[in-house]
């Protein structure tokens, strides 16, 4: 069940960089987020850890509901433009993304010992932060580079939930926090974009 949620989640994950709308840029995050928590829960259930289950709830009403809602507000409060190209050609794109996803697959195969859970989940997870970046410099504008910093804390997440089997209740809500805090920035500098 772990395989097809993982799988899901790099699936809307390269999704994301070939998007150019901004409200489906949006959605894609809020799905990728949903299977990030499903993939916290069902690991929460298998290691009968009660705090990885919280938080897993809690990313499904965050980043996935919250999160999407309030940004979609902003961009409408500020009129940012819908349409979001990126820099980087689509077939550039194409060829990239599978020469990331090879290159941490061969990065973590050396540790592959070390981890009691697949370690298949770390190099996914490694790989996720790497196409989570791409995301982030392949754009201009604000709105997709806020998008690839959410997608990177979702796959620092996934590494922490993967490598470690959990992690601690207050790291996870400090994680929180400083996502709420991203949104207060975002806010602020949606505004000065919709200035110029």
């Amino acid at each position: 069940m772990i395989d097809i949620l993982i799988g899901f989640y790099l699936a809307t994950l390269i999704t994301e960089l070939f998007t150019t709308r901004l409200y489906r840029l949006f959605g894609w995050y809020a799905l990728n987020s949903l299977f990030l928590g499903f993939i916290a829960l069902k690991m929460g259930y298998d290691l009968n850890d009660k705090s990885m289950m919280i938080s897993g709830g809690l990313t499904i009403l965050i980043k996935f509901l919250l999160i999407p809602y309030i940004l979609k507000n902003i961009t409408l409060k500020f009129r940012i433009p819908r349409n979001i190209n990126p820099n980087l050609k689509v077939h550039y794109s194409t060829i990239i993304v599978p020469i990331i996803l090879v290159f941490t697959f061969y990065l973590v195969t050396p540790l592959a010992n070390n981890f009691s859970y697949n370690p298949n989940y770390i190099a996914i997870s490694i790989s996720s932060l790497f196409l989570a970046l791409l995301l982030v410099i392949e754009h201009k504008n604000v709105a997709p580079k806020i998008i690839g910093f959410l997608s990177i804390e979702n796959a620092l997440f996934l590494l922490a939930i993967s490598a470690t089997e959990g992690m601690p209740m207050l790291v996870e809500l400090g994680i929180f926090v400083d996502i709420m805090m991203l949104i207060v920035i975002v806010n602020i500098l949606f505004k000065h974009q919709g200035d110029f």
